[in-house]
């Protein structure tokens, strides 16, 4: 059975990396000693060691200890023998790309399918739609296919905004841009604003948090969605 928090954010303004959802995640991982990180998102392009070693800290704080999936040699055995994996934020791009690059992209979706705690935040929530297409990342690579996790049966646009009243800002806002991205495809969308996130128990999702998410759907109206279960026709 699937277990996944889908966190929009691993950083909220005022706190400290992964501190708001700390108290979630001390649950979420309860039993797990070590948790197997994918840093290859690579937020402003620090390493692999210094993105490792700052989710090591956060988690020492709730005594489970973290190793990258760069320091094994073979990462689908790293994968099949996780007890718990996180997939940290950055570009989603370069993120999906590695995936594909080390061929393991089927054997995390394997694992989470399977029942291993999944945490993923931005870039790495993104993976968990049917594709990457709603990420607002800059394209730094091209990966071998947009076609990522399909844990869910949708979307996620992370750092969802809402447009601001009275801003003079010319350029698109983020319902703009899906609205484009449902010109040529049927995949819905859940915008996830920031501080809120999914939680994946199976088939039920549920979302969690403080706010809303914003729900789009080919030629339907959009709506905002309440915390608690994800009710939609898919």
């Amino acid at each position: 059975m699937k277990k996944m928090i889908i966190a929009s954010t691993s950083t909220i303004h005022g706190s400290s990396y992964l501190e708001y959802l700390l108290p979630t995640l001390k649950t979420f991982f309860k039993g797990a000693k070590t948790i197997l990180f994918i840093p290859y998102a690579r937020p402003s392009g620090i390493s692999y060691n210094e993105y490792t070693t700052l989710a090591n800290k956060t988690f020492a704080k709730i005594n489970i200890s973290v190793t990258g999936i760069h320091e094994f040699e073979n990462p689908i055995d790293a994968i099949q023998n996780a007890e718990a994996i996180f997939t940290g934020g950055g570009n989603t791009f370069e993120l999906v790309n590695q995936l594909y690059k080390n061929d393991i992209l089927s054997t995390l979706k394997e694992v989470i399918e399977n029942g291993t705690p999944y945490l993923g935040t931005s870039a790495g929530s993104n993976i968990c739609g049917v594709n990457m297409m709603n990420t607002n990342d800059m394209p730094i690579v091209y990966p071998p296919s947009f076609t990522t996790l399909v844990c869910i049966p949708f979307n996620i646009n992370a750092h969802y905004l809402d447009p601001i009243k009275g801003s003079t800002h010319m350029g698109e806002t983020r319902e703009t841009r899906i609205k484009e991205f449902h010109v040529f495809n049927e995949t819905p969308v859940l915008g996830l604003r920031e501080g809120s996130w999914l939680e994946v128990l199976g088939d039920a999702i549920f979302l969690r948090g403080k706010l809303t998410a914003r729900w789009f759907e080919k030629d339907k109206e959009t709506r905002n969605l309440e915390l608690g279960s994800l009710k939609f026709d898919v």
